[in-house]
């Protein structure tokens, strides 16, 4: 497995400080108002590294932190005359109710800023002491002329960094980019007790003293936007390695911007889409494919087109589901062998190292069972190895979900072809199972299964696919359509197989407003 690691610029075999094991930290919301798509893109993809991990075998403990106290929080409470406590409360249900319904796995850890307050006044007294900080008045200060190694994860100077860079102005900083571990009290604001006086931690310090003090001093992802490199990152660093005299982090991943209209998606800008509105609009696993679309590493230009786009591709890969499931319906069950219980087994080690020999196995299981099948001249079982081993080796390097994804629209499309009624029940079988199991780990295909109308709207769609049926067969066409399309503005799909007319259940709510 391959990761482009931030601080060294290129791409590195991963292996985790403690084999078998990694820990991750990625930098969460500040927790002020809804996230929007350019957040998401954030949290989602490290959600899905988490899987990729886990399904190659790794143990993961996952961190994701939550800044509950900053300005933005203190100016958005006042305005709208709570606490901040309640605010931070409410956008951090908020927060889940949107992320669960992307199908974002819940991380170990959740830290509050708020919660951690004695682990980080710990790490400012340590960073006073060994004379990397300051204080001046009821502030601290780091003092980054002191840490020599400043500017490597940004790969600047200290002058380069200074000539434009987002930095706190303070009139009692002796350096214009020293940054704030704490920060005096001012009037109205809440505080905490320090041996500085009240106030409350600076922005940086807290993800340091959050990622050691539940993964410990080195810790092997550290993951975030890629508009946290500089000063966020960097500042991390610093201060984490100035305390300890150890590497913070192993790996530094970081994610492209959202754009829109080739500028950064961001509140500020004004040009920004909440998550919870596109979901009133478009299936959750649409978004999922939209923000995965694209190679992590890559800008994505979003509009409303090229999630309409994502919408017509989740159709795709969940017609193809519906069909195998369909088929299995209509086959007859094997006579002997059984049902392969895993068609290619992933390989998965505790060192994350593929194992093909899985593979071979069971696609000789399938293949011997289908020895008699009507499609002669297809190696069904290769097809599914194959597609297996595309799929790991886009997600092994540097975790390319745009070409995992493709190796799935690939054999979908090559599925419908080869697969029918006649297909080896083990091959359609294994095909189901193989394509579910490779969406595991990008959290899709959760939320396909049919919607099935019960008791008297069961027995009336019925009739109507008879009568369209009958339509048909007198070559009433403009009646069959008609069924059909009204069937369909109501959510049910009608789709002719070679083993009759199929129906499936829309969501109507991934339609309404686009025309569909």
């Amino acid at each position: 497995m391959q990761i482009y690691n931030t601080l060294t610029g290129q791409k590195e075999p991963f292996e985790p400080l403690e084999p078998g094991r990694v820990r991750m930290y990625n930098c969460g919301p500040t927790v002020y108002d809804y996230f929007h798509v350019g957040n998401l893109r954030t949290f989602l993809f490290f959600d899905v590294v988490r899987g990729w991990l886990e399904y190659r075998g790794y143990r993961v403990r996952y961190v994701q932190n939550f800044t509950d106290i900053d300005d933005k929080l203190i100016r958005r409470a006042a305005e709208r005359g709570i606490t901040v406590k309640e605010l931070a409360d409410e956008q951090i249900r908020a927060y889940f109710e949107d992320a669960d319904a992307l199908g974002i796995v819940r991380a170990d850890v959740h830290p509050r800023v708020s919660e951690k307050i004695g682990a980080i006044i710990a790490l400012i007294r340590r960073l006073i002491d060994q004379g990397y900080a300051y204080v001046a008045g009821g502030d601290v200060f780091f003092d980054v002329e002191r840490f020599r190694h400043y500017g490597k994860l940004s790969g600047q100077k200290t002058e380069q960094l200074l000539a434009g860079a987002r930095v706190e102005a303070a009139e009692n900083k002796r350096n214009p980019l020293d940054f704030a571990l704490w920060k005096a009290q001012k009037p109205g604001e809440p505080a905490w007790d320090s041996p500085w006086g009240p106030g409350r931690p600076g922005w940086h310090i807290e993800c340091s003293a959050m990622a050691m003090d539940e993964l410990g001093q080195t810790i092997d992802i550290h993951s975030g936007g890629s508009d946290l490199v500089f000063p966020h990152h960097e500042n991390e660093i610093a201060q984490s390695e100035a305390a300890t005299g150890k590497p913070f982090a192993r790996y530094w991943m970081h994610v492209a911007l959202v754009q829109v209209g080739g500028q950064r998606m961001g509140k500020s800008m004004g040009n920004f889409w909440r998550v919870r509105d596109l979901r009133a609009r478009y299936h959750p696993e649409a978004i999922r494919l939209f923000i995965l679309s694209a190679h992590y590493r890559n800008p994505l230009e979003f509009s409303l087109e090229a999630l309409d786009q994502a919408e017509r591709a989740r159709q795709r890969l969940a017609n193809f589901i519906a069909h195998l499931e369909h088929l299995l319906q209509v086959t007859a069950p094997a006579e002997a062998g059984g049902i392969p219980d895993d068609l290619g087994a992933r390989g998965a080690g505790a060192t994350g190292a593929a194992e093909d020999g899985g593979a071979a196995g069971s696609a000789g299981t399938a293949r011997a069972a289908g020895a008699t099948a009507a499609t002669a001249g297809v190696d069904w079982p290769a097809r599914l190895a194959r597609a297996r081993a595309e799929f790991e080796a886009a997600m092994d390097d540097d975790f390319n979900t745009a070409d995992a994804l493709a190796a799935l629209f690939t054999l979908a499309r090559d599925g419908h072809k080869v697969l029918g009624p006649d297909s080896p029940r083990p091959w359609i079988q294994a095909t189901l199972d193989l394509v579910r199991e490779l969406g595991g780990p990008l959290r899709l295909f959760r939320t396909v299964a049919r919607e099935e109308p019960a008791g008297d709207a069961q027995a009336l769609l019925d009739l109507l696919v008879e009568v369209r049926q009958y339509a048909r067969s007198v070559r009433d066409y403009e009646l069959a359509d008609r069924i059909r399309h009204r069937l369909a503005e109501l959510g049910y799909w009608l789709e002719d197989t070679p083993a009759g007319t199929r129906v499936r259940r829309g969501e109507p709510a991934a339609l309404r407003g686009r025309g569909a």
